[in-house]
């Protein structure tokens, strides 16, 4: 991905892995079918993120911006 970036012109930005996706998915939606689903809030979204390994301004919901990782 840093080639492909660098090739371009472009700054690389946060990624996630598929394993960090799925356990990402997996959270999130653990309840969506149920009468008390509902977004999490952003603290929770915080807790959820770090859990899962995702971690950084970009991963932080009350930020106005993100800088991108180097």
């Amino acid at each position: 991905m840093t080639q492909w970036c660098e090739a371009r012109g472009l700054p690389r930005r946060p990624s996630i892995n598929l394993n960090q996706l799925w356990y990402l998915a997996l959270t999130w939606y653990e309840n969506r079918l149920t009468v008390e689903s509902r977004r999490p809030a952003p603290d929770e979204m915080v807790e959820i993120f770090a859990r899962v390994g995702l971690e950084g301004p970009f991963w932080d919901p009350k930020a106005d911006q993100w800088h991108s990782a180097t």
